[in-house]
C-alpha cells in the first residue's frame, strides 16, 4: 500500500510509539490524524507532522465510537477537493497504538484498572476496526495495524492482565486477515520488545534491567511503515524476539525454566 496521500488514524499518538509513527507516516507523505488523551502533547505532535489532533479517551464506554466519528469528519475535511482523485473520503490506515499497562501482583490490582486495561488495549482496537473497516472494504484499499507486545506472546511475571489483553490481539488480527482475503485491505500485527517510551513510568514500575536495552520508538515506527508498504502480517521488533516466541511454542518446558530464572520484567 502506498503511504503518500493516505489518511492514517494513529491512536496513542501523543507520545511513544504512536507519536513516532505519526512522524514516520507524515515523512512518507501520509496525512495523520493523531488521537490521544493529552491535548497539549497531541497539538505538539500535530504541529510536527502537519496532522490533526483529536482528543479521545478510549477507556470510556463511548470512546471508540466518538473517536471514529471525529476521525471520519476530519478525514472528510482533509480530502475535500481531492476525493474524486483518491476515491470516497475515509480512513485509509488505522494504527491501534494506544496502550496502558500495570505491573504488580494480580491480587493487588484495582477493579477499575483491570477494566481500563481491557478497554484500551483490547476493546478499543476491536471497536475501532469494526467501525472503520466498512469504509476501507468499500473503497477496496486500506490497512489495519495492531501494536501487541512480546508479553502477549509469552506472558511475563507481574503483568498477567496486560499480557492477556495483548494476547487477545493476535487471534483477532489473524482471523481478520483471513476474513478480508483479497478485498484490498491488509492486516499487520507488530510485536515490540522493550521500547523506550513513557509506558514504564505509567505502569507503576520503571524498567530497570540492563538487558535487553530499551529500543527507541522510532524503530517500531519504521517497522510499522514497512509492514504497511510491504504487506507484512507479523513483525517482531527487534527481529530476534522471534526466538523466545518460537521457543515458547516449540519447547514450552525449557521456556518455563528460562522464564522462571530470567522472566522478571525488571
Amino acid at each position: 500500500m502506498r503511504l503518500r496521500g493516505a489518511v492514517a488514524l494513529v491512536t496513542g499518538g501523543s507520545s511513544g510509539i504512536g507519536a513516532a509513527t505519526a512522524r514516520a507516516l507524515a515523512a512518507a507523505g501520509a496525512r495523520p490524524l493523531i488521537a490521544g488523551r493529552d491535548r497539549r502533547r497531541l497539538v505538539a505532535v500535530a504541529g510536527q507532522t502537519g496532522g490533526i489532533a483529536i482528543e479521545a479517551d478510549l477507556g470510556s464506554a463511548d470512546g471508540p465510537t466518538a473517536l471514529a466519528k471525529a476521525a471520519l469528519d476530519a478525514a472528510e475535511s482533509l480530502t475535500t477537493g481531492s476525493a474524486s482523485r483518491h476515491g470516497a473520503a475515509g480512513i485509509d490506515i488505522l494504527i491501534n497504538s494506544a496502550g496502558v499497562g500495570w505491573s504488580g501482583p494480580t491480587g493487588e490490582m484495582a477493579e477499575e484498572k483491570v477494566s481500563e486495561l481491557v478497554a484500551v488495549n483490547l476493546t478499543a482496537p476491536i471497536q475501532l476496526t469494526r467501525l472503520l473497516l466498512p469504509g476501507m472494504t468499500a473503497r477496496g484499499r486500506g490497512r489495519v495495524v495492531f501494536i501487541s507486545s512480546i508479553v502477549g506472546i509469552t506472558g511475563v511475571r507481574g503483568e498477567a492482565v496486560y499480557s492477556a489483553v495483548k494476547a487477545g490481539l493476535g487471534p483477532f488480527a489473524e482471523s481478520l486477515a483471513y476474513e478480508l482475503g483479497d478485498c484490498g485491505v491488509g492486516v499487520s500485527m507488530i510485536v515490540p520488545g522493550v521500547i523506550d517510551t513513557p509506558f514504564f513510568e505509567h505502569r507503576g514500575r520503571p524498567y530497570k534491567r540492563a538487558r535487553p536495552h530499551p529500543l527507541p520508538a522510532d524503530r517500531v515506527a519504521r517497522a510499522i511503515t514497512s509492514a504497511i508498504t510491504q504487506d507484512r502480517r507479523l513483525v517482531y521488533v527487534p527481529r530476534w524476539m522471534q526466538l523466545p516466541a518460537w521457543l515458547h511454542g516449540a519447547a514450552p518446558g525449557p521456556f518455563r525454566i528460562l522464564a522462571d530464572r530470567f522472566g522478571d520484567p525488571g
